[in-house]
């Protein structure tokens, strides 16, 4: 690899560190993503390789040339197929068209490591390519096996080297962060959506850049230009900041990240909530040192799993047997709550009354214990169904309900039900746990929020049932976990609003 120049923060301070990426068929379209881009950063990555053709290309950087945009540092970035990019030509056309942006202003560009082993007796400084050059490399299947650290001495052929590898563990994101703390000359990019939080915390960790597409996505998990700088913040986030987080999978569908950070934005607190993808636990738990995190949501699958990780529980939790927060103490160890509980409470009594109502809950996962034991607690005769048998034995001598069968659903009648499994959540909104038949009753409950209206609760509706959406439970159980981890109230407002607003919008 060529040696590497060292250079403190190359691309600047704050929200000029944050690469903004234009990258779209038409040179009209492109320039306009630009001047939308430039709004948010300084900084903007051009992919000249994304554009449909070579007269695209020269019409781009011809209008580039033209523009006067102070203070404005452009990154010239042509991939070949053969990197992972969208451009058919050779070598040398990828080249000439570098060579073509830096008429046109462009200070940086982006030379892939393919491209820089097919000149092994020339160096790229060579060639009238823009005068800053970043090195990439890409793996778009797994992280390899990394340096402890990239040392950069004074005099080189690159300015930055970008490490560009798919996370398949969390733990992979923290190898890839590591070598970002140790020099300014590295951008680290976490890649897929278990590595999402790590892009987010890039930054924090010292990558001298964070990518986001200006339109849309350019790579596994990325996150859009207004989201990452006005939702997550990831410039102003440094070693002081809150960490707070939800564990599931799945887990892009969740509303959490939006609820929780439009709160940390209202009250201006220096917080930040990520959203992790975790198929074992004990990655994510490997993970919380370096990340900082100091409290999470828990969702489907870990509910009651989380359990035997934790050092101590509240007593509910713990007679409910289902998890969904968890505070990270000062000395590392995990306290669990439920706050779900407090979710279907509040979305239920504000409907119907409760005591000596006879409900059927439908599902024996963690959430269904904890609507089962609001339920019980407030005084309701609860029925249970599932597709385990013994589960739904189980939670029934929990709380001194019954089981009831499937087959039986299309003759008994109930004061309501809930739903309290998976089936019917984004993306698969045209499925429904249960069938119009089987719906007798006078009132039911999704504890699914996203989408708002249900396949189940259309079906509901067309019956003239009334429905309760998961939407006031989520945002209950959602409040009360704010209060637990900050120990203040919540925006409870501006929370909702932001919710309202995305499911309104699809």
């Amino acid at each position: 690899m060529p040696q590497i120049k060292q250079r403190p923060s190359p691309f600047g301070r704050g929200q000029n560190r944050i690469c903004a990426v234009a990258a779209c068929k038409t040179a009209t379209e492109m320039a306009r993503q630009i001047r939308v881009g430039l709004r948010e950063t300084a900084t903007i990555e051009l992919r000249l390789d994304w554009l449909g053709s070579d007269s695209e290309r020269r019409k781009l950087l011809r209008w580039l040339g033209k523009q006067k945009f102070p203070g404005a540092k452009f990154l010239a970035t042509c991939r070949r197929k053969v990197a992972g990019g969208e451009f058919d030509g050779d070598i040398q056309a990828e080249l000439f068209w570098l060579m073509e942006a830096r008429r046109a202003g462009c200070v940086w560009c982006d030379v892939e490591v393919e491209t820089e082993r097919e000149l092994p007796d020339q160096s790229i400084r060579e060639y009238a390519v823009p005068p800053r050059v970043m090195l990439s490399m890409h793996d778009f299947d797994r992280t390899p096996k990394l340096p402890r650290s990239v040392s950069c001495p004074p005099h080189g052929e690159v300015d930055v080297v970008k490490i560009a590898a798919k996370a398949l563990t969390i733990a992979d994101s923290v190898r890839l962060l590591r070598l970002a703390k140790q020099s300014r000359c590295i951008v680290a990019v976490p890649m897929g959506e278990v590595g999402f939080p790590g892009r987010l915390l890039a930054l924090r960790e010292g990558s001298a850049l964070a990518y986001a597409p200006i339109g849309d996505a350019t790579a596994p998990g990325q996150v859009g230009l207004r989201e990452l700088k006005h939702l997550y913040r990831a410039h102003l986030l440094t070693r002081k900041t809150e960490v707070y987080g939800v564990i599931g999978d799945p887990i892009r569908h969740s509303l959490s990240p939006l609820m929780h950070n439009t709160g940390f934005v209202a009250r201006k607190r220096d917080a930040v909530y990520l959203p992790f993808l975790v198929r074992d636990l004990k990655d994510f738990l490997g993970a919380i040192p370096e990340f900082g995190v100091r409290g999470f949501s828990v969702t489907i699958p870990h509910k009651e799993t989380i359990l035997k990780h934790l050092a101590d529980c509240d007593r509910l939790a713990a007679d409910i047997g289902a998890v969904n927060t968890v505070v990270v103490r000062r000395n590392g160890s995990l306290y669990g709550l439920n706050t779900d509980y407090v979710g279907v409470l509040r979305a239920l009594e504000r409907r119907m009354t409760l005591r000596g109502s006879g409900v059927l809950v439908f599902g024996a996962g963690g959430s269904a214990r904890a609507a089962a034991f609001a339920l019980a607690r407030a005084g309701a005769e609860v029925f249970i169904c599932a597709r385990r048998d013994s589960a739904a034995k189980e939670l029934a001598r929990a709380v001194k309900g019954e089981t009831i069968p499937r087959r039986a659903l299309r003759s008994e009648k109930f004061d309501a039900i809930l739903n309290t499994t998976p089936v019917g959540m984004h993306p698969h909104e045209k499925e429904s746990p249960l069938s119009s038949q089987e719906l007798r009753c006078n009132l039911v409950m999704d504890l699914i929020y996203r989408p708002s209206q249900t396949k189940l609760l259309k079906l509901a509706k067309q019956k003239g049932i009334a429905t309760v959406s998961g939407l006031d439970m989520f945002l209950a159980q959602g409040f009360a976990q704010w209060e637990i981890w900050t120990e203040t109230k919540p925006p409870e407002a501006a929370m909702r609003r932001a919710v309202v607003a995305k499911l309104q919008n699809g």
